[in-house]
């Protein structure tokens, strides 16, 4: 029998074949899990165990990926502002006969990382937990980044297990936008904590379950905690039971890393060691960006201001010495300077276009013989300087580059006759400083402070820095304003349930804060962040938050 040498054709479909018998055979090779590194501008991951610290930065990385609240942000577009849409609530709305008294319908169906599941009991030991002392999962240390963002709630009561009534001290309509700051976390998780717990009393257990949670953390969020070393890293894997599938994310693994100093963050970028960094250099944009980076930055509800003393003795109670600071600024030079074109120049909390802008008299721009005639008009000269004392940061969440712009504020002012004293000290002490106020020893004789702020929010924006009730312990009014005509027109808004008519009633305050020259007004942050170009789908909103379910990386 003859034995014929194959063809080269069938020696082809041979080996097709035999490749397919064998894939079909051998387990399938896993496709490469993509990990997405970020380069945070805080020097300790914030907090994980459901209220996060360092400020807003807390929430865009520990709050809202791990966790949800009852409202939430729109966060999908770079051209429209960033409003308050349904979270783990689908709808609310205030009692008719009582405006002390909302009710809240919950999304069904929502669980947490652990497998329990989300409703009215839920709610009410989150809201519990912040407010009220005697509940055995009170936890003082969240109740400062809580309870000021919402100070007027003061009880959760269930109603059916989907739906609860939440009660503030006074009618607020602010409170759905307030309530994006408290986030859900998972009651059945911390109480086995809780069981297994040691300590002395039930407080000393609360706090060691409390501890535990932050390193076993449990939110209804679109990622869920993987591993966690405080102070180096926290890694967040995707939560694929996500309620919202539109934001189940795209990237298997988020990783996030502390990195304050700025030139630190941009060579870890440049070398590969991350994939994004927050606020790169901004003398290294023309690098980042030769070498096929993106920078990617939008107008944020955010400024960067100095706030005044208005206590006794203050130089800063003179309107004449408010208004000639903010003419004697050359926001355009610092922008195009020194920040390399990574701000817009602040003409008060909010700029043309925008609904509670309102029609302010007093017009913020550089004006430098406008603010010297001031000066003059105030007693002071190139023979006779002001001196004032601004207590900042050299680095922290939103702060962008605190301590050469105030170098650079000093050196500005000083042609309008001030002499500028700076106080520098560590982010987090000048953040907790800011709630103690200028009557405190830790403001160590300034009379300004500098500490940036988001704007997204009324209470946020304008009410916790112009009431006169919001001064320190209660909340921001850091240097006591005490402006009758500001507490009327706060109390309008708050009581104004109407949107248009509330808006209409914030642009009034607005502009009275502005010609009233309340704080020196200097730039907004633009959020500049810079991004490798193996990541896709990224949206740069108008928010100090950003959506990290849609991002994409090539591995």
């Amino acid at each position: 029998m003859r034995i014929e040498k194959p063809t080269k054709s069938r020696l082809a479909a041979a080996i097709t074949l035999l490749t397919l018998a064998t894939a079909l055979t051998l387990p399938q090779v896993a496709r490469a899990e993509t990990v997405l590194r970020i380069g945070m501008t805080a020097a300790d991951i914030p907090r994980t165990l459901g209220q996060p610290d360092q400020g807003f930065e807390g929430n865009r990385f520990t709050g809202n990926t791990m966790y949800d609240g009852l409202t939430g942000w729109d966060l999908s577009s770079a051209t429209k502002a960033s409003v308050v849409i349904p979270a783990l609530a689908t709808e609310w709305a205030v009692d008719d006969a009582d405006k002390k008294k909302w009710t809240f319908k919950l999304r069904p169906g929502v669980t947490f990382h652990d497998g329990s599941a989300f409703n009215a009991d839920a709610v009410v030991w989150n809201v519990d937990k912040v407010l009220k002392q005697d509940a055995v999962q009170f936890d003082a240390s969240q109740v400062g980044v809580t309870a000021s963002r919402m100070p007027t709630l003061v009880s959760a009561k269930k109603i059916d297990d989907m739906t609860v009534e939440l009660t503030t001290k006074e009618p607020d309509s602010f409170l759905p936008i307030n309530l994006t700051n408290l986030f859900m976390a998972s009651p059945t998780k911390w109480q086995a904590l809780f069981d297994k717990a040691e300590g002395a009393d039930a407080k000393a257990k609360s706090q060691a379950a409390w501890a535990a949670f932050a390193r076993e953390a449990s939110g209804t969020g679109p990622w869920k905690m993987s591993k966690f070393t405080p102070r180096e890293r926290l890694e967040l894997v995707k939560n694929d039971a996500y309620w919202n599938k539109d934001r189940v994310p795209k990237t298997d693994k988020m990783v996030l890393l502390p990195m304050p100093e700025a030139n630190a963050r941009t060579a870890a970028l440049l070398s590969g060691q991350v994939d994004w960094v927050e606020a790169p250099a901004p003398d290294a944009v023309k690098e980042i960006t030769a070498r096929g980076f993106k920078i990617e930055k939008n107008e944020q509800p955010h400024v960067w201001p100095w706030q005044f003393s208005r206590a006794e003795g203050s130089p800063w109670n003179d309107i004449r010495v408010r208004k000639a600071a903010n003419l004697c600024i050359d926001r355009e030079g610092l922008k195009d300077g020194l920040l390399a074109g990574l701000m817009v120049p602040a003409s008060g909390t909010f700029e043309p276009g925008h609904p509670w802008r309102g029609k302010p008299s007093f017009e913020i721009k550089y004006d430098l013989k406008a603010a010297q005639a001031l000066m003059k008009e105030a007693g002071y000269g190139p023979t006779k300087k002001l001196e004032v004392k601004t207590q900042t940061s050299a680095s922290g969440s939103g702060q962008m580059l605190p301590l050469p712009m105030n170098e650079y504020l000093q050196q500005a002012l000083a042609e309008c006759y001030f002499d500028v004293k700076l106080d520098v000290i560590e982010w987090n002490t000048l953040f907790t400083n800011w709630r103690r106020g200028v009557k405190d020893p830790s403001a160590n004789g300034s009379n300004a402070t500098n500490v940036t702020y988001a704007a997204m929010d009324p209470f946020f924006a304008l009410v916790r820095f112009l009431q006169s009730s919001m001064a320190p312990p209660v909340s921001n009014n850091w240097g006591f304003i005490n402006n009758p005509k500001f507490d009327e027109l706060v109390t309008k808004a708050r009581t104004t349930f109407d949107a248009t008519a509330r808006d209409a009633a914030l642009a009034e305050l607005h502009a009275a804060s502005v010609d009233d020259a309340a704080f020196l007004y200097v730039a907004h942050d633009v959020g500049p962040r810079a991004l490798s170009p193996k990541i896709k789908g990224f949206v740069q909103p108008k928010s100090w938050f950003v959506d990290f379910s849609p991002v994409s990386i090539t591995p």
